[in-house]
């Protein structure tokens, strides 16, 4: 009898035992943790995968000592066939995480691996394996569909089991996508976890905790300590084991707003400098997220990943080379939000993709202005509505180089500002009008505080065609106040539909976009 992809990763999930962390099986419930026994290794955090492309993948493990993750693949979930890969060192170098660069794997196929720690000194030693399933992209056109959102365990709200931990997970995988994009803050460095948060209505947000989600992460192991956290909900795992990632940062990887070059103002931390902060969490990103391994020497996020004929998805780093937070009303381009080099690198990049749809995920939005503290401006709008100020002149002249290149169907998604909404961008509505319209589509949080849509620049033309947030700040994940959102393209149409979600599953708002010839 074979089994279903379904059947084949509940069974890989309860096969998975107990989660561990640092040597320690957390207990769900929050009970004191018990002593892993010796012998054999364990792979502790479940299984991820990512930056998929038509004949390579990248895997992710992690395990409870030194070892040696081998990997097994199949285009089938019963493992009938399987080519075996000698994979990574799990060492404590990399807290025990390691990653895997799949290759010669069919195009547009459902690949299922399964992944086994293995002793490093002695091979007879193996542990309990688990299984994954990833999907390779078409060379030809073929239907593509895939989910979006960010923002998970921030204002406190971490995993309450009793109200089904981070079940917008579980509505994400229902939907069977061809990958899932973050668009950042997977994690909430500089937001420690309480065991309860007192909701409006007087019940208790009941969080699970760990010694290193009680406090703001400044050390290599508390940033690591964020990632596990998050490993440790049920829907995540699963979710994670299923489909493969896009993962993208912004802000509270490090500290919320942060800027290079800047100091904090924050009692909460003891070493200040940023550019000492960003360094550990840049590591501990690079170690659990399923990104692969190296794109340049600075290990660099920015990148595109070509999905055959219909998609383009050029990932974009709004955070580790923007100016600093201001006012932002510079008359002058001074590297903005992207920086030089990377703005030159998107230019180029999108001049020569061939992809009928371009998306773009910007980790920042266009025209909802996000404050900063003290009059500064976090994203790339500060409100006034004219010509191009300040990170403005940067997105002006990059509007410009589409409109001239002709360049056609690029769509951007971003998250960051806790509510789900979507922007029309129309030049004749705009104080700048050098640009092709385009549409912004914003989505999230996933599990996090939700808040009322911020005002939106019209510079421009950004007309607000639909928005849903809370009428206060901070609802809570209880509330139906968490989104993410869903593209779809169509082989046969080639036209994108987007729909916008809530944690139900839902359908909010949807748009099918025509594509342009």
């Amino acid at each position: 009898m074979s089994l279903s992809r379904r059947t084949l990763f509940r069974g890989a999930v309860a096969a998975g035992g107990a989660m561990v962390a640092g040597g320690l099986a957390a207990d769900p419930a929050g009970a004191a943790p018990a002593l892993v026994r010796a012998g054999r290794p364990m792979l502790t955090h479940g299984l991820q995968s990512g930056d998929v492309l038509a004949d390579q993948a990248t895997v992710w493990a992690r395990a409870d000592r030194p070892a040696r993750m081998v990997v097994e693949v199949a285009t089938e979930p019963t493992f009938r066939r399987t080519r075996t890969v000698p994979g990574a060192l799990l060492l404590p170098g990399s807290d025990f995480t390691g990653k895997t660069v799949l290759s010669g794997l069919p195009d547009g196929a459902d690949i299922y691996y399964r992944v086994t720690p293995v002793d490093l000194y002695d091979t007879s030693l193996a542990g309990p394996p688990l299984s994954g399933h990833l999907r390779t992209v078409p060379r030809r056109a073929k239907d593509v569909s895939f989910v979006w959102s960010g923002d998970l365990a921030g204002q406190g709200f971490g995993i309450d089991t009793a109200r089904g931990g981070y079940r917008i997970f579980e509505q994400m995988r229902k939907l069977d996508p061809d990958f899932y994009l973050c668009n950042g803050d997977n994690i909430y460095a500089d937001d420690p976890i309480e065991p309860t948060v007192t909701l409006p209505d007087g019940s208790l947000w009941r969080n699970i905790v760990t010694e290193e989600k009680s406090k703001v992460a400044e050390t290599l192991d508390e940033y690591r300590g964020n990632y596990k956290y998050n490993l440790l909900d049920e829907n995540l795992r699963r979710f994670y084991a299923e489909v493969a990632q896009i993962q993208q940062w912004d802000d509270h990887e490090t500290h919320n707003n942060w800027y290079p070059g800047e100091i904090l103002d924050d009692p909460l931390y003891t070493e200040k400098r940023v550019d000492v902060l960003k360094y550990r969490a840049r590591q501990a990103y690079h170690e659990y997220v399923p990104i692969n391994p190296v794109y340049d020497k600075e290990n660099r996020i920015y990148r595109v990943l070509h999905h055959g004929p219909l998609l383009d998805v050029f990932v974009l780093d709004m955070r580790w080379y923007r100016d600093a937070n201001s006012p932002d009303k510079q008359a002058f381009n001074d590297g903005g939000i992207l920086g030089h080099e990377q703005a030159a690198w998107l230019k180029r990049e999108l001049a020569r993709s061939t992809a009928r749809w371009k998306v773009i995920s910007n980790d920042m939005p266009l025209c909802e202005v996000v404050t900063d503290a003290g009059g500064k401006f976090e994203a790339v709008s500060q409100g006034d509505n004219g010509k191009p100020l300040g990170r403005e002149l940067q997105i002006a002249d990059l509007l410009s180089f589409v409109k001239r290149h002709r360049i056609r169907n690029t769509v951007w998604l971003t998250t960051d500002v806790h509510y789900t909404a979507a922007h029309f961008f129309d030049p004749d509505k705009a104080a700048f009008q050098d640009f092709d319209p385009f549409w912004q589509f914003t989505s999230g949080p996933l599990n996090a505080g939700a808040f009322p849509p911020d005002a939106v620049d019209t510079t421009f033309g950004a007309q607000q065609v639909f928005v849903k947030a809370p009428p206060y700040a901070n609802a809570s994940p209880a509330t139906e106040f968490q989104f993410f959102g869903q593209v779809s393209v169509s082989a046969e149409t080639e036209a994108m539909t987007v729909r916008l979600r809530d944690n139900s599953g839902a359908v909010l708002w949807s748009k099918e976009l025509a594509p342009q010839r």
